[in-house]
């Protein structure tokens, strides 16, 4: 059931694009403190507030999944699908990466950067093309992963839909999190194995020993190693230099290189596009295949 309701709610949010998943955790931290008394309780023991918000609203979409799929599985189906679409945000993030790319190919640096500012946030008001290509492209992959890939791991790890609702908040809760909090050390955790599963399936389809060979040597350079693990792996498939120096504003911010190859450019975003769109298919794929087997073996 996993598959069909990945699969039902992606079709859904292609036709009506969903945009609660950009406030997710703000929702969850609202009701978290009402839950764990207050603002005063959030203030004094964040670990708490992490516990009630992540493992506690995967318990709870576990319980309404299963007394819902308990009545009929049609009402546990649907379920599924509202809170995947709701979670997904595929579709609004990839219209983003979509819009960036057609405003560098029409020449329109300008809105490239006022696109990619609003989009990954940041200044990027002095970046070049193959700046502003280089970004959406490391920012791009990291979206994929953590809307879909990530996501979908867990939707096949745990019941109903709940597994999807525990990548997703504990995503949220680590994203502003500074990087020694409880919030960051939990997700990489969680994160752990489905970014290594995301980094294999970028070097299936592209460059695999290319990709195989910067996972290895340059994902510990990047600040947040699951993050450089999907950025070197990605760069890597797609025989292209990511990471560099960039702007915010006028300041110049060091960063590593990550792959091999030639610098970002248009052509370079419309091939990572079609890298995060085939292992979507294999996504897809495999949890269909596993659903199969599932059924096959009751």
């Amino acid at each position: 059931m996993s598959f069909l309701a990945l699969l039902v709610a992606l079709l859904v949010e292609q036709m009506w694009p969903s945009s609660f998943h950009r406030k997710p955790a703000q929702k969850m931290r609202e009701l978290a403190g009402r839950i764990a008394g207050g603002a005063h309780m959030l203030e004094r023991s964040e670990r708490v507030l992490w516990w009630v918000t992540v493992p506690g609203m995967a318990l709870a979409a576990a319980l309404a999944y299963g007394l819902l799929a308990g009545w009929a599985w049609m009402l546990g189906l649907a379920f599924s699908v509202v809170l995947l679409y709701l979670l997904l945000g595929y579709r609004s993030e990839s219209r983003c990466f979509g819009d960036i790319h057609l405003a560098l190919g029409t020449g329109d640096l300008g809105r490239a950067r006022a696109l990619l500012g609003g989009w990954r946030g940041g200044d990027p008001s002095h970046a070049c093309a193959a700046e502003v290509a280089r970004l959406s492209v490391e920012h791009g992959l990291v979206r994929a992963h953590r809307l879909i890939f990530g996501m979908a791991f867990w939707l096949w790890v745990l019941p109903g839909p709940s597994g999807a609702v525990l990548y997703r908040m504990a995503e949220e809760m680590a994203r502003d999190a500074p990087d020694d909090a409880f919030a960051r050390r939990a997700f990489e955790l969680v994160d752990w194995l489905p970014a290594r599963i995301s980094a294999l399936a970028f070097a299936i389809f592209g460059n695999f020993e290319d990709a195989l060979y910067c996972w290895r040597t340059q994902a510990a350079l990047w600040q947040d190693r699951a993050s450089g693990i999907l950025i070197s792996s990605g760069a890597g498939a797609l025989g292209v230099r990511l990471g560099l120096p960039i702007h915010d504003g006028e300041r110049v911010i060091e960063r590593p290189e990550l792959g091999t190859g030639g610098k970002a450019d248009v052509t370079t975003m419309q091939a990572a596009a079609k890298l995060a769109w085939r292992s979507l298919v294999l996504v897809l794929l495999v949890l269909a295949l596993l659903g199969i087997a599932g059924w096959a073996g009751d």
